[in-house]
């Protein structure tokens, strides 16, 4: 008991290691691309499978999806429609060759890919829309909330593979196995205790037994011995009275031999009797003992398994409460994606209207230069052609 509390603290202390929920952040940025990729596909899957719910209240939500989307989602339905009835033609009628059924079915199923493709492109590009439709259609389809469950699962179970060392797998596999290896030897300890148990029962039924079977007999003993001498003192009376006094002595000798035998038979009864007591004292301290032990061993065993059902329900809380930070934050990240792209536009616009400008503003300035320097030429050429007639008029 003195080595238990230690290896128990350690074996918690293990535990809650290799369960810390802080491990579980991505370090790498491979590990982050994949967990995106996920997510992203769990977001499709969701967004589609909500599709035919959206296709089949489409008057409810035409207003909130645009004329672009319902008209897509219209489009989707008639090529829904088509497959259908393609599908229940060929089942009940033959009138198409096997080639050109299955060409047809490959041609509807490129199309309906196609459609569903672009339907979660223009859903998907507003995220403010996408919430909406997740809050007005929540109801799925069983089949289809089975297998997103089910991805989340594996996107959950990809995480931890990711962020799991081989060193730590190897030692999560050797804590489990040594978690089995003690619970199966409790297991046989339990089991060996409670067959010593039940053959320590068994011989104190035997002992009982047979020691009600030699009470039995001494008491049977006893009354043959009494019938014997009531014969004996019946046939000296029969003998007569002469042969009385003659008997006398040896019929008290007798007497008083069989008087001491009862006594002494007396007392070995008594002393069987004690010590029949005395060991069923003893097997029911022993089993007494045993019962303790099987006690202490059950309570102990409780102990434990409440103890870790309170570290899983931690850890499940911890990793509840992470969950609904990172949807959260990928809500923010969207939002703050859309509007940091509206300003990039925003910028490139006003930056080419300023290029524009410039460029405008130097066609201009050359422009002015070339026109003052044709004004000046033809100012100094009129001013050469002037004196050049006055000299001429002179001469």
């Amino acid at each position: 008991k003195g080595m238990a509390t230690p290896e128990k603290a350690m074996i918690t202390l293990d535990a809650m290691k290799m369960l810390d929920p802080c491990r579980l952040k991505p370090d790498s940025m491979e590990t982050e691309r994949i967990i995106t990729v996920l997510d992203e596909t769990i977001a499709k899957l969701e967004m589609s499978s909500l599709i035919p719910r959206i296709i089949n209240s489409l008057d409810k939500f035409a207003d909130m999806l645009g004329p672009e989307i319902t008209n897509s989602l219209i489009e989707h339905q008639k090529l829904s429609n088509e497959m259908e009835h393609l599908l229940a033609r060929s089942e009940e009628e033959d009138t198409m060759t096997a080639e050109e059924q299955q060409g047809c079915l490959c041609l509807l199923e490129q199309r309906l890919k196609c459609s569903v493709r672009n339907i979660l492109r223009l859903l998907l590009a507003n995220p403010s829309l996408c919430q909406g439709l997740k809050y007005e259609a929540w109801a799925r389809e069983s089949p289809a909330e089975v297998f997103i469950k089910a991805f989340g699962e594996f996107r959950n179970f990809m995480l931890e593979r990711l962020l799991t060392s081989p060193v730590e797998e190897e030692e999560k596999i050797q804590f489990m196995e040594d978690i089995s290896h003690q619970i199966k030897k409790n297991t046989e300890a339990i089991t060996a205790l409670q067959a010593e148990l039940a053959a320590a029962i068994q011989a104190r039924e035997e002992e009982v037994h047979k020691r009600d079977n030699a009470i039995k007999d001494l008491k049977t003993s006893m009354q043959h011995l009494a019938k014997d001498c009531e014969a004996g003192i019946q046939q000296i009376k029969q003998q007569g009275e002469e042969q009385q006094k003659e008997e006398l002595q040896a019929s008290q000798a007798r007497c008083a031999r069989l008087q001491e035998d009862i006594q002494q038979l007396g007392a070995q009864l008594s002393a069987l009797v004690l010590e029949h007591r005395a060991s069923e004292l003893a097997l029911r301290k022993r089993k007494c003992r045993l019962e303790r032990e099987i006690v202490n061993w059950i309570e102990k065993y409780d102990t434990d398994m409440g103890e870790k059902q309170a570290e899983y329900e931690e850890v499940h809380a911890a990793y509840a409460k992470e969950k609904a930070q990172l949807s959260l934050l990928t809500e923010k990240h969207a939002v703050l994606l859309q509007e940091y792209s509206q300003i990039e536009e925003e910028r490139r616009i006003r930056q080419k209207k300023e290029e524009q400008a410039l460029k405008e503003l130097t066609t201009m300035t050359l422009a002015a230069i070339r026109i003052q320097a044709f004004w000046r030429g033809y100012l100094v050429r009129s001013l050469f052609k002037s004196k050049r007639k006055k000299k001429g008029k002179g001469k």
